[in-house]
């Protein structure tokens, strides 16, 4: 199924409800999941979206670690999307993020800067 792209813009705050932890590939083994793509460990994150009164906590799958991001920190995220599943009767959505990190950070790409191009 095709992943549906989450624009983060429109969330009135966005907090690490859960800190990153590694992923498990095999929870038997303690093997932990790696990325395909890039082969770093994938971490999962759970994260609070708040729009206005509302509020939702879903957790956010990110290849390699979430450095910096701890409890109830606002955080960053760049990239969120949304992918539909469905495995034996069971279904759900998976959230995938390309990075998470604190809100005080300076943007990777794509955003601007507080204060960038204008005067001091």
């Amino acid at each position: 199924m095709a992943s549906l792209p989450i624009d983060t813009s429109k969330f009135t705050g966005i907090f690490c409800a859960v800190p990153p932890a590694p992923r498990l590939q095999n929870r038997e083994t303690g093997q932990v999941r790696v990325d395909r793509e890039t082969g770093q460990t994938m971490f999962q994150v759970g994260l609070c979206l708040m729009a206005g009164a509302a509020a939702e906590v879903v957790n956010v799958s990110v290849a390699g670690e979430p450095r910096g991001v701890q409890l109830g920190m606002p955080v960053q995220v760049r990239d969120l999307v949304a992918t539909p599943w469905e495995n034996d009767g069971r279904h759900g959505i998976a959230f995938r993020a390309a990075e998470i990190k604190p809100l005080s950070a300076t943007p990777s790409s794509g955003g601007a800067a507080a204060g960038k191009g204008g005067a001091q």
